[in-house]
């Protein structure tokens, strides 16, 4: 079959202000797809996607990715690591954060901007210090850091984009040894806290990285193995993920295209990964989601409609990840001319907002 598989994070937002920061917004192919799609159940889970559900976790963008992109028996850190430059061992990234005191909360700010230089100078503190526990920090991205210890960690640890946002209250890890290694955090964001490149960045106006986020996923997967002959996205765990499952794997493109221009050969299926509105809603920019949406509209709404629509492609399965979980939807041609499933506002598919702990 040659099919589309598309996963959006964030599409549907949160009923209470979906109204107010949809309005105006010209959404004519993306609403017809939704409104012609069928939804689907969703897909089998693993052993770690069932007991997160029953912990009433949310689900997380990892653990989409490792089902999709399935690795067998690789922890997510260690794919992260391995496609970092990193050699084989015991993983856990420990990615460099910022934690910000608001009223009686603890908020997690990811993705502060570090130069190589100031990464590894945090990281050869954090060693010097850690030194004689057996475990040592590494920086082969100014953003994605790691940890190597002896052996794997009994824990349950959630992951950065999960936590991102949120009071980090229910988010620590947990687990038989979470109390070692709550100690462990304590530790590391008071040697932080007092270091002098955090000083002069709070005195250039700039976050300081007072804390790391240590986390894993479960990048197993499903058994079957992966359909895909390509993959897209604007995630670099995808990237991490395809290529380690030996897939070929492009960057986020303005506007979709059939593989190489042509329709897909043979029977197989294009991954296309696009997390670009959860990044707006992060920085708090309901204007930027506005526009990132515009832009998909005009970039892969239509043209996947149009193709869809001509037959060049037989199936669109459509994943929409956020607010309590994974909607499932797929469409057929034949569906596209489904004229009594009217279109419906993108507002309409708002969803009940999780609270942010």
């Amino acid at each position: 079959m040659k099919s589309v598989h598309l996963l959006v994070t964030d599409l549907f937002l949160p009923h209470e202000y979906a109204a107010d920061v949809c309005a105006g917004l010209s959404l004519p192919a993306l609403e017809s797809l939704l409104a012609r799609a069928v939804p689907t159940r969703p897909p089998v889970l693993s052993p770690v996607e069932s007991a997160e559900r029953n912990g009433k976790l949310s689900d997380t963008l990892e653990a989409a990715l490792c089902r999709l992109l399935a690795v067998p028996g690789a922890p997510l850190a260690s794919v992260s690591a391995a496609f970092d430059g990193l050699e084989p061992g015991c993983w856990l990234r420990a990615d460099p954060v910022h934690l910000r005191l608001q009223r009686e909360q603890v908020v997690l700010l990811p993705n502060v901007t570090l130069g190589e230089d100031e990464a590894a100078a945090l990281c050869l503190s954090l060693n010097e210090y850690f030194s004689d526990q057996g475990m040592a920090f590494f920086a082969p991205h100014p953003q994605r850091w790691y940890l190597r210890v002896a052996e794997v960690p009994d824990i349950r640890t959630v992951p950065l984009s999960q936590a991102a946002g949120r009071n980090i209250h229910g988010h620590l890890p947990t687990g038989a040894e979470a109390r070692r290694w709550h100690q462990l955090l304590n530790e590391v964001q008071m040697l932080l806290h007092a270091h002098p490149l955090n000083e002069l960045r709070e005195a250039r106006g700039e976050l300081p990285v007072n804390s790391v986020w240590l986390w894993d996923a479960d990048a197993a997967g499903v058994g079957g193995g992966c359909r895909y002959q390509t993959a897209s996205a604007d995630e670099v765990l995808v990237e991490m993920l395809a290529t380690a499952a030996d897939i070929p794997y492009s960057g986020w493109a303005e506007r979709w295209q059939l593989l190489g221009g042509q329709p897909l050969a043979g029977e197989g299926a294009q991954l296309l990964v696009w997390t670009g509105l959860r990044a707006a809603l992060q920085r708090g920019d309901l204007a930027g989601w506005r526009q990132a949406l515009q832009d998909f509209e005009s970039g892969y709404a239509q043209p996947l409609w149009q193709a869809l629509r001509n037959g060049k492609i037989d199936r669109l399965e459509l994943e929409v990840l956020g607010g309590e979980g994974l909607r499932h939807f797929s469409l057929t041609p034949r569906d596209t001319w489904a004229f009594w499933r009217r279109p419906r506002p993108l507002a309409d598919y708002s969803v009940e907002s999780t609270q942010r702990k």
